[in-house]
């Protein structure tokens, strides 16, 4: 039997209010047909359209309209509302709606639960076309799209013909059918690393020197975070050990929290086994031999010594040979110069199947972008500067591609 399109999606659909509200209940017949489930937050402008009863019907599901009704956040508040669905759709999508979510801007359920979400959006925009043209909404589309990572809009339509006012030109909702594909695109089809299991690392590690002060490093995370969600988002089982960040876990994926070197290795060899392991922290080599019991004071002898004792090198040890090696082991190289020299010789050194090298001279540590060269023992390749999301889905697909040759 063939697989639904939709089959365990969950699609969480906002109406906006316009004419074309109608046609939302045409879409939620359609994505529950491709075997997706659908909840609905229906705007105040849109129940003038529309009705709760009919969406509510068809859908399955009650639908929530207002961010101050205490038993519907008891039951699923707006944050975790936000968080069950694979994808959120604002069909129509208008004006209003996408002013709102340009310019960041939270003052009901549905553009709070937009700005709350750690998802990709698709909006359907429908709108006058003289609405559709003012450089206004012109201006608030371009930033809707030109937002990082995930955040960066996902457009269908609006498709051109005549309108319910009379005027003609673009503006109409693309038809639910359209819409359903678009939606299908992003989130439907297989999940080829289901049954897979991957080990992250990612972020920077913390060696104490006394109960104030240690020793780190500027890696904010964000690289291995993207690619953690990343392998998620394909079904892969993912455990991401994580140093000190400010990143919120990614969707779908068991995050343990550590400090030190020490605990980051006990960490990722209790995740293990595993298919994958992408050792992306910026871990430190070294931490003092001994911890200051209290706050090291100022004295007159000068600044204080410390005797260095060397990290276990944790890459090495999961790349050794035995028989709880991941299938393929992905390490990074933060250079500051001769990049593909350094990370080839890091990928001997290590023992692992891929370097990936990023040049940290120039603006990486905590910035969005990245650009980086993949060294493997069939060569090297350089990826232009993109977002690091962008990155992560690279690697993740030459990941898919690696394990299904592998096979």
């Amino acid at each position: 039997m063939t697989a639904l399109p939709l089959s365990d999606r969950k699609v969480l659909l906002i109406v906006g209010g316009g004419i074309a509200a109608y046609k939302s209940l045409e879409l939620v017949r359609l994505i529950r047909k491709a075997g997706g489930a659908v909840r609905v937050i229906l705007t105040a402008a849109a129940a003038e359209f529309v009705t709760p009863l009919s969406l509510a019907a068809l859908s399955g599901h009650p639908v929530r309209q207002s961010l101050f009704l205490p038993d519907d956040e008891s039951t699923m508040g707006h944050i975790e509302l936000s968080r069950w669905a694979d994808l959120l759709v604002v069909a129509p999508a208008t004006a209003s709606l996408i002013a709102r979510a340009a310019n960041g801007l939270a003052d009901d359920l549905a553009s709070t639960t937009l700005i709350a979400t750690d998802k990709r959006v698709l909006w359907a925009p429908a709108m006058n076309v003289r609405m559709w043209e003012h450089p206004a909404v012109e201006a608030n589309m371009a930033r809707l799209r030109g937002f990082p990572g995930f955040h960066g809009a996902a457009v269908v339509g609006p498709d051109e013909g005549e309108m319910a006012c009379g005027e003609y030109g673009p503006g109409r909702l693309a038809e639910p059918p359209a819409i359903l594909q678009a939606i299908v695109d992003l989130i439907g089809g297989e999940r080829p690393l289901e049954g897979r299991r991957a080990v992250i690392t990612a972020g920077p590690t913390f060696e104490p020197i006394d109960p104030v002060r240690g020793l780190t490093n500027r890696s904010s995370g964000k690289q291995g975070y993207a690619i953690a969600r990343a392998l998620a988002d394909q079904g892969c089982e993912v455990t991401l050990v994580s140093g000190p960040t400010a990143l919120a876990a990614p969707a779908g994926v068991r995050r343990v929290d550590v400090e030190t070197a020490l605990e980051m290795k006990g960490a990722v060899v209790a995740a293990l086994p595993a298919d994958v392991a992408v050792l992306s922290a910026a871990v430190a080599d070294w931490r003092v031999d001994t911890i200051a019991g209290g706050k090291i004071k100022k004295g007159p002898g000068g600044p204080p010594t410390f005797d260095l004792i060397e990290n276990p090198d944790i890459l090495k040890g999961v790349a050794a040979p035995g028989p709880r090696r991941p299938a393929l082991v992905i390490g990074f190289a933060a250079e500051t110069g001769d990049l593909e020299a350094n990370a080839r010789a890091k990928l001997s050194r290590k023992g692992c199947d891929w370097i990936v090298g990023n040049d940290v001279s120039e603006d990486v540590f905590g910035s969005d972008g990245n650009a980086v060269t993949l060294v493997t023992a069939d060569g090297a390749e350089t990826w232009p500067r993109q977002s690091k999301v962008e990155i992560a889905r690279a690697l993740v697909g030459r990941i898919v591609e690696h394990l299904k040759e592998d096979r």
